[in-house]
């Protein structure tokens, strides 16, 4: 199965021909490594692959399987029929899993390599809005109620520093993944040998399963699925900040929305998130193939074939999924229009509620007891929330406030400036990230 979302590049990678191609190079790696310790005669290699490579008919394979009802035997039927004599040297000591599970390997490493290039891409955009938006003030937020301020920057800033870190998981699960198995069928070399297996693998850029049984072990698999799973979270922790920012009551930014477009059927005036809330719903759709892959762990004994179909069906929609939610996200990253009037609107909202931190704090440097400084301190809050009366100056106009803090330190616990004073090192070492 090859998802909807898949770029030319992925559907490639998953197409059947792909599947044929890539088994066959195993093969001929497989039939190399036997040439080099005398099993094979010299040149079988390079002529089945003079005669075959490029020649495959996926159709064909297809058509054998309906009579085998076994992909490998019509594999090697069909490689029989065009590369003559010399193709019963292929497969020797070999079985099914030998083949399926090393190209596995390789696709699997390939379809990393393509959604590392997309994440490249995410970093980039995500860098450069930290920069921009570096001093662009706004309001926090904790339990999505106004909390202190922040800037902009610092959001992309934190977006580009988990980027980096699911880059860092993306490379280990290749690692993981980057190992396949010729051990036969049930990983003793009984008619092969460790020899030929690193030959063979170390021809195709692998590594060889440490115990491997008739499959590798399916952990790496579900390290993979994992990984892409958390991929698609960042993104959609990412989809959400942007949601919301984008809610009417908050205003504080705009997608994208080209010419022509139009947000609803019946509401001419609407600008809906589709971008975030796709980029959301993807996630949940990456998520569910964690749940079978984890499954997949445990099969029965040296194998059964319970975690074929799954493989199937998830590797193309997990990889083409994760490459085009980094796509979208991007174009949403590089085009999210701040509305930095509003940003500012919003910081003010509350009337100075913002600063209640700075001015607890500044009480209890005067000696005054924790919670005696945070009950004077609400009692102020409470007021201007119940009231819509301004903060300071229900602050200043307590008497119990000013015996301890004149009117510069209390105007210095509303200094926009000494609040956001560490933001440029945050930033930076975010985005000394390497």
């Amino acid at each position: 199965m090859i998802s909807r979302y898949s770029r030319p590049s992925l559907r490639e990678l998953w197409s059947d021909q792909n599947r044929y191609d890539t088994w066959l190079k195993v093969e001929l790696a497989a039939c190399r490594a036997m040439e080099a310790e005398g099993r094979v005669p010299n040149g079988t290699a390079a002529n089945i692959s003079k005669r075959a490579t490029g020649k495959l008919n996926a159709a064909r394979i297809l058509e054998i399987e309906e009579r085998t009802r076994h992909d490998v035997i019509a594999f090697l039927t069909h490689v029989e029929e065009i590369a003559g004599e010399e193709a019963r040297f292929l497969h020797l000591g070999m079985t099914s899993s030998d083949v399926l599970d090393t190209s596995f390997a390789l696709v699997l490493v390939a379809a990393i390599d393509e959604i590392l290039a997309g994440l490249d891409r995410l970093q980039m955009v995500l860098k450069r809005r930290a920069e921009e938006e570096r001093h662009t003030a706004m309001i926090g937020r904790s339990h999505g109620m106004h909390a202190e301020p922040i800037t902009a920057g610092l959001v992309f800033a934190g977006f580009y520093a988990e980027a980096k870190r699911n880059q860092a998981r993306l490379l280990r699960a290749k690692q993981a993944i980057s190992f396949g198995k010729i051990a036969g069928a049930v990983g003793t070399y009984a008619n092969l040998s460790p020899a030929i297996e690193q030959a063979a693998l170390t021809d195709l850029g692998l590594q060889p399963e440490t115990v491997a049984t008739q499959v590798v072990p399916r952990d790496r698999h579900a390290e993979v699925f994992s990984t892409l799973a958390l991929l698609g979270a960042s993104i959609e922790r990412m989809a959400n900040t942007f949601r919301h920012w984008q809610r009417t009551e908050v205003g504080e930014a705009e997608e994208p929305f080209g010419k022509g477009q139009k947000g609803s059927s019946a509401m001419p005036h609407k600008k809906n998130p589709i971008l975030s809330e796709n980029l959301t719903g993807l996630a949940r759709m990456l998520r569910s193939t964690v749940g079978p892959a984890l499954e997949n762990v445990a099969l029965w004994h040296e194998r059964d074939i319970s975690h074929s179909s799954v493989e199937r069906l998830a590797s193309p929609d997990a990889t083409a999924l994760a490459d085009f939610m980094l796509a979208r996200a991007t174009t949403l990253v590089d085009g999210l229009e701040l509305k930095r009037d509003r940003m500012r609107e919003n910081l003010d909202r509350s009337r100075g509620l913002i600063f209640s931190e700075a001015v607890l704090l500044a009480l209890v440097q005067t000696g005054l007891p924790r919670q005696r400084a945070y009950e004077m301190v609400q009692r102020s809050a409470l007021a201007a929330h119940q009231g819509g009366e301004d903060f300071r100056g229900l602050l200043a106009a307590d008497t119990e406030v000013t015996a301890r803090l004149d009117e510069k330190s209390l105007a210095a616990c509303f200094n926009l400036k000494h609040h956001l004073r560490h933001v440029d090192s945050i930033i930076d070492r975010a985005l000394r990230q390497s």
